[in-house]
């Protein structure tokens, strides 16, 4: 049997014993007769795995072979080996290897496995089944390619951050060398005779490079030139950086474990990666116009140590479209086909150059659509994608993805929020029918940071939505048609019990209502102490002052609406003394007066928690929008995105956290 052969079985039944995503669950509704629908609860994520005993040896072949699958029959791409292999190519080049070239290898030998005193003499190549690090001499990093259907191509450049000083290669030494993992240690020299030394790593299968500090370097240069870029937020919305709308040469964005440069043409991504988001993202810009570009970015290694850095590539791997206002309402059908079943998020580009993410549906074959959650399972939205959310009211959920891979958006028609501008989509997370060879940006980063670590980043405790006690609508249903029936009498322990679930929901609304104006009280006074200590930056903070009064804005709009859960609970006891045994023929009226008094606490309760949410999201976003904007405002941006994330964190089931 050939190796292949061997890699081939392998890869069949490393595939067989991984079993990922719950099943289907259909969301519950409640609300009057209907009139609304409300989110749903989390679903937790279920994995399933089969975990045994296995020699080493065949640990590492099952890594390999898993590698060298693909979704059309196990082939491997072009140019692409198994395992991992490091090459010399017998010859150095005064420019990057051609795709072509990097796919023939002619000329090139193979260092010999755990050989770690071998001596190039030309190009030194490292690589597994998706991608080939190439090392040439006087270049001024390690060029990355990813490999293909269509070949190789280079897509990105990874050197040491040298402070703005020239660094070119000067020497190599293999750190390890075999099928499990290859390494280098790469030694560039500055002008003055500064030596910095980054070791860049791979493993079998992995999309990405893992670089190390290990000697005089503070930093990793990630060269990948792009128009957008995209810093993800699991709690609010994702910043999108247009290097249109920058004019400045260099700038700070707030470092967020995650940075995603959207190569040009859709078809790459290059995605760093850092443990600890200890300092903030150094972008460099060029270019004018629609054809400015972000040249790279330059990020800290910390205490870690460690830059990630992945390349997802192939066709459509990201996709771009131009919205206009005037699409509001009508169904735009894409030029833009899913290469493969995922969690796709939209980025849309909406009032004051800010962003509003969604998840786009998938269509299930029976009509319904399945929504993602970066949590794991799905909600089932139904066939006419109608839902409602607090703020946004009734609408036609936006964007979806039809049963053969076709992206279709609609975007929403409604004043509450417009669309206008580029919505970027790409592949967030994963969804059950993502085939296992597959990588999407947080298998990327469960693959780097692990598993513990990535649950951390993106706090999965903190997103899970919270309902306590019985919303008053439901409070309403079950009431009325108990006095209805005059059953108040033998029914009353259930009465009081649901009396008590009133004031328990009651109470929770309107303490995350309090959390959010208590934020905005807060971020308002430690503003006004940044622009006493900077009164440079007195314009820029105020529009951040803005945004943040426009929580006490909400909250006076409804405080009589709301009343106070003091007025509830005393409306709670009226209820109790008057109505609880109470048969006369006028009950029921009298019931409807109190549940009615209710529900409208409660829904104004609910839109006032929702409105607060979107406002902390705003200025969330903001925040960090002015940090790229004047790298001065640094500290006071990631301040207010520390504290925002805090209140945002455990929401409310009404404050439709993900839409």
């Amino acid at each position: 049997m050939t190796v292949d052969e061997v890699s081939d079985h392998l890869w069949r039944f490393a595939a067989g014993v991984r079993k990922v995503g719950p099943p289907d669950r259909q969301a519950p509704l409640t609300g009057a007769q209907g009139r609304k629908r409300r989110s749903q609860l989390s679903l937790k994520s279920s994995i399933y795995s089969l975990q045994f005993t296995i020699p080493i040896t065949l640990w590492l072949c099952l890594c390999c072979a898993a590698s060298a699958g693909s979704a059309r029959g196990g082939d491997r791409a072009p140019g692409a080996v198994a395992g991992v292999r490091l090459f010399d190519a017998g010859k150095s080049t005064p420019e990057p290897l051609s795709g072509e070239a990097l796919g023939r290898r002619s000329g090139w030998s193979e260092v010999p496995e755990n050989d770690l005193t071998h001596k190039f003499k030309g190009n030194a190549v490292l690589m597994n089944d998706r991608l080939a690090v190439v090392f040439r001499r006087r270049a001024r990093g390690a060029e990355v390619y990813s490999i293909g259907a269509a070949g190789p191509a280079l897509r990105t450049v990874l050197a040491p951050a040298s402070g703005g000083k020239e660094a070119t290669l000067w020497s190599l030494a293999i750190a390890e060398n075999n099928a499990g993992a290859g390494a280098v240690d790469a030694t560039f020299k500055a002008a003055g005779g500064t030596k910095l030394t980054v070791r860049y790593e791979l493993k079998p299968g992995q999309p990405f490079v893992q670089t190390e500090a290990r000697g005089g370097v503070s930093g990793l240069r990630v060269e990948a030139p792009c128009r957008f870029a995209v810093i993800p937020d699991f709690f609010a919305d994702d910043i999108v950086i247009d290097a249109a709308e920058l004019p400045v040469a260099a700038t700070d964005l707030p470092c967020d474990n995650l940075l995603l440069h959207l190569l040009p043409g859709g078809e790459a991504m290059a995605l760093t990666v850092v443990q600890a988001a200890e300092e903030d993202v150094r972008i460099t810009l060029s270019g004018h116009g629609e054809q400015r570009l972000i040249r790279g970015s330059e990020l800290a290694y910390g205490k870690e140590g460690k830059v990630w850095v992945g390349i997802l590539a192939g066709p459509a791997i990201w996709h771009v479209q131009d919205v206009t206002k005037e699409q509001a309402g009508r169904v735009i059908r894409l030029d833009w086909t899913a290469p493969f079943p995922a969690q796709w998020r939209v980025d849309w580009r909406r009032e004051g150059n800010l962003t509003d993410s969604w998840e786009m549906l998938n269509e299930r074959s029976d009509g319904q659509f399945a929504k993602p959650s970066v949590l794991g399972g799905q909600e089932l939205i139904p066939a006419d994608r109608q839902r409602w959310t607090t703020v946004l009211g009734e609408f036609k959920y936006p964007a979806w993805v039809e049963p053969g891979g076709q992206g279709c958006l609609q975007p929403l028609k409604t004043a509450a929020l417009r669309f206008q501008g580029p919505a970027i989509i790409y592949p967030l997370g994963r969804v059950p029918a993502t085939a296992l060879e597959v990588f999407t940006v947080l298998d990327v980063m469960r693959n780097t940071l692990g598993v513990g670590p990535c649950e951390y980043v993106l706090d999965v405790e903190g997103q899970h939505s919270r309902y306590k006690g019985r919303a008053t609508c439901s409070v309403r249903d079950t009431l009325n048609p108990i006095y209805a029936a005059k059953q108040q009498s033998q029914r009353g322990a259930e009465i009081e019990q649901v009396l008590r679930d009133l004031m328990s929901f009651i109470r929770h609304i309107r303490g995350r209502i309090e959390n959010y104006v208590a934020f905005g009280h807060e971020t308002l006074d430690y503003l006004a102490q940044q622009k006493r200590a900077h009164p440079e930056l007195v314009e820029r903070l105020a529009e951040l002052e803005t945004l943040a009064r426009a929580l006490d804005v909400k909250f006076a709009a409804r405080r009589d609406k709301i009343k106070t859960p003091e007025d509830a609970a005393a409306m709670v006891e009226e209820f109790r003394q008057t109505l609880l045994g109470y048969e006369g023929d006028d009950a029921l009226a009298k019931c409807k007066h109190f549940t009615e008094a209710w529900v409208s606490i409660g829904g104004n309760q609910d839109e006032l928690a929702g409105e607060c949410r979107w406002a902390v999201k705003m200025l969330r976003q903001r925040a960090g929008l002015l940090m790229a904007a004047d790298p001065r405002l640094a500290e006071a941006a990631k301040e207010i995105r520390r504290r925002s994330q805090l209140v945002l964190r455990q929401p409310a089931i009404h404050e439709g956290a993900r839409h």
